[in-house]
């Protein structure tokens, strides 16, 4: 069965700061198109006895999320309305993301990760349609493998090495 593009689901806790229950906000609404772009560091190498190496650094994961019109109802407008036009920086763009892998329809539990990211918006304005701030989404390590109850849409991810569980509402 090939998986639907729906049952890989992106939430940005709209909290921002790390502290207490996250309050996990669904990307997607007016998006027609996203991914998270690997970004693979790899470099070859040619010695002078023509053997050839390959050194992979590992990834630098990122992630467009464009469009986004600003909407004072949705939970994660306010921190990126600040981001934008305070011009922030560092800690105060930093929150999690939490991915939600879907793989039957008839799973209670699905498998999850979380990761810190930075969200930096990379414009605002755009044309009569709506205020648009497409940010982007740099991943930043700490990433914990899990898994996710949506009950209402709303996950509870469960940290598979821990009894831990963040709710988001």
């Amino acid at each position: 069965m090939k998986l639907k593009r729906s049952y890989l689901l992106h939430f940005i806790d709209a909290t921002f700061g790390g502290t207490g229950t996250p309050k996990w906000f669904l990307l997607g609404k007016d998006i027609e198109d996203m991914s998270v772009e690997l970004n693979p560091d790899t470099s070859t190498v040619k010695n002078i006895l023509d053997e050839t190496s390959v050194n992979d650094n590992g990834y630098e994961p990122s992630m467009d999320a464009d469009p986004y019109y600003a909407n004072p109802d949705d939970a994660i407008y306010e921190n990126l309305r600040n981001i934008a036009m305070n011009r922030l920086t560092g800690d105060d763009c930093k929150t999690q993301i939490l991915e939600v892998l879907i793989e039957g329809d008839s799973e209670a539990t699905h498998k999850a990760w979380t990761e810190d990211v930075i969200v930096k918006p990379q414009s605002y304005g755009g044309s009569q349609g709506g205020i648009n701030i497409p940010f982007n989404v740099a991943f930043a390590g700490n990433r914990v493998e899990g898994t996710v109850t949506l009950a209402n849409k709303v996950p509870t991810f469960k940290a598979a090495s821990s009894t831990a569980s963040q709710t988001g509402k």
